[in-house]
């Protein structure tokens, strides 16, 4: 069984820390333009419909289910390759990815057939999980403890509230500058997006590194065939939900992130058609939204270390419904968009979404810590694997299902005004799609008990079962322990069904 060797002597710096935040400029960077506004591109400057639109992310999903947990599986078993020992089992993927991130801008070429946006899109999301899959893991790669793990998602959300903050306020800018029917906003947004995009992969892998390890060869494909490599893949990485910690933290990621990709894909339609506001409108009141998530997570940072995940989770998802309330009741009173109460909407909606956006990446850097208690084994590359694959899956199924519910309500593409159905359709999945989804992650959060406290009771623990110690565990140990893991303490390291699907 391998075991993961600490590298206790490389102290993480300043500069490891903003290489590592900055790559989220690609991570949440693009998902933040590409939910805000490709469903206003493919059908408002297109041609394309809403029903077409769905498509294209279906699509994507569909061949997605097979890419990004294969990147991650291959990414966990790279390094006893040549180009693994040399480049990183990890860094590898991101530095072959440099050269393919222009293609985001690619996706923004107005004037194309949807044979066109459909490759387009699923190719750059392919690139996409070729760097943020390795990208995840290397937080757990870099350092065993807490407060650094910490700090690596605090910093990476700064930057990735930074990047999301670009992605609102720069459509404004370009529609001063080109006028505002132009659909050449988007693809001069897509070029400059591309660039910082490479710029943030190269300063990632020249100041990041992977942990020492003694992992044995093991080879991508069994000799039983394909097939069968393919159905060992897919049982490694399912068997990640038979870790409890994970599951709930899915639970919550999952209800933070969905009724954001909700909140997004709506917006912008809300403040046009709903507030009678414009495109310009509606990107100054998104890039003000980010600023505020910007000084939230800050706040996060501090509440998460100081309280609870759990507890900081739950304040921030009541905020961000707080925000969704007060503009479905500027609208129910007929306000338009240049009501003063919509900034109170903005700045509530600002605050709990970016507290939402930190907490979940925070507790994710501790999933293979509990994982490791269960299988003996260092797993973050399927863990990595398991997480993009959902985040881009949910993330299209929510804004393709705005698309076809706004349709289905009677959403007509390129028209200027849309009837009373239309305007309760979209008013309905910006209120209750958000606050619905939210609610079920409060619920999630109840159960999720992973902080400073019961990490360093699990890291004891995990150094305990290293060494062999074969005194019993202190009860509190034991508890705390089984509530994470999810399996009993005579189960755990190895003595379990997860630990053979593990290999």
């Amino acid at each position: 069984m391998a075991t993961a060797i600490a590298n206790p002597g490389r102290p993480v710096r300043l500069i490891n820390y903003l290489a590592y935040g900055s790559n989220d400029v690609l991570g949440a960077g693009s998902m933040a333009v590409i939910s805000g506004w490709v469903l206003i591109f493919y059908t408002q400057f297109c041609g394309l419909s809403a029903g077409q639109a769905a498509a294209i992310f279906a699509v994507a999903r569909i061949l997605d289910a097979i890419a990004s947990p294969l990147i991650g599986y291959i990414s966990d078993h790279f390094g006893d390759t040549r180009l693994g020992r040399r480049f990183g089992r990890r860094r590898f993927f991101i530095l072959a990815a440099i050269p393919l991130l222009p293609s985001f801008a690619l996706m923004w070429l107005p004037g194309q057939t949807f044979p066109y946006y459909l490759a387009t899109y699923v190719f750059f999301e392919l690139v996409y999980a070729s760097v943020i899959i390795p990208y995840e893991t290397l937080a757990a790669e870099m350092s065993s403890d807490y407060r650094t793990k910490a700090k690596f998602a605090g910093v990476r959300i700064l930057f990735g509230q930074t990047a999301a903050i670009l992605a609102g306020f720069l459509p404004l800018w370009l529609i001063n500058a080109l006028g505002h029917d132009s659909a050449d906003t988007f693809f001069w947004m897509g070029c400059i997006f591309a660039a910082l995009f490479m710029a943030t992969a190269a300063f990632l892998y020249f100041f990041s590194w992977e942990r020492d390890r003694a992992v044995p060869r093991i080879a991508a494909v069994s000799d039983d065939g394909i097939g069968a490599a393919l159905t060992n893949l897919y049982r490694n990485l399912l068997s990640t939900m038979r870790i409890r910690a994970f599951r709930l933290h899915l639970g919550m990621y999952l209800g933070g992130y969905i009724s954001q990709d909700i909140f997004n894909a709506a917006f912008t339609f809300f403040v046009i058609f709903a507030l009678a506001g414009t495109t310009a409108v509606a990107s100054g009141l998104l890039g003000t939204m980010y600023i505020v998530q910007f000084v939230a997570v800050v706040i996060a940072i501090n509440l998460a270390l100081r309280a609870s995940p759990a507890l900081a989770y739950r304040l921030a998802a009541l905020c961000f419904a707080g925000g969704v309330m007060v503009l479905i009741a500027l609208w129910l009173q007929g306000s338009t968009s240049t009501s003063p109460y919509i900034w109170i909407a903005i700045g509530l909606a600002g605050l709990g979404r970016g507290a939402l956006n930190y907490i979940p990446w925070a507790t994710y850097n501790y999933m293979a810590d509990v994982d490791e208690i269960v299988t003996g084994q260092r797993r973050e590359g399927s863990f990595a694997g398991v997480m993009t694959f959902v985040r881009k899956a949910t993330q299209a199924a929510a804004v393709a299902g705005v698309g076809m519910l706004m349709e289905a309500g009677g959403f007509v593409s390129g028209a200027q005004t849309q009837s009373p159905e239309a305007l309760n359709a979209i008013a309905a999945i910006l209120g209750l799609g958000t606050i619905m989804v939210l609610a079920a992650g409060i619920v999630v959060s109840l159960r999720f008990r992973l902080d400073v406290r019961t990490h360093e009771v699990l890291m004891s623990e995990i150094e305990r079962l290293r060494a062999s110690d074969p005194t019993p565990p202190e009860p509190e140990n034991r508890a705390i322990v089984e509530d994470l893991s999810g399996w009993r303490y005579d189960q755990l390291w190895g003595r379990n069904p997860v630990a053979g699907s593990a290999r």
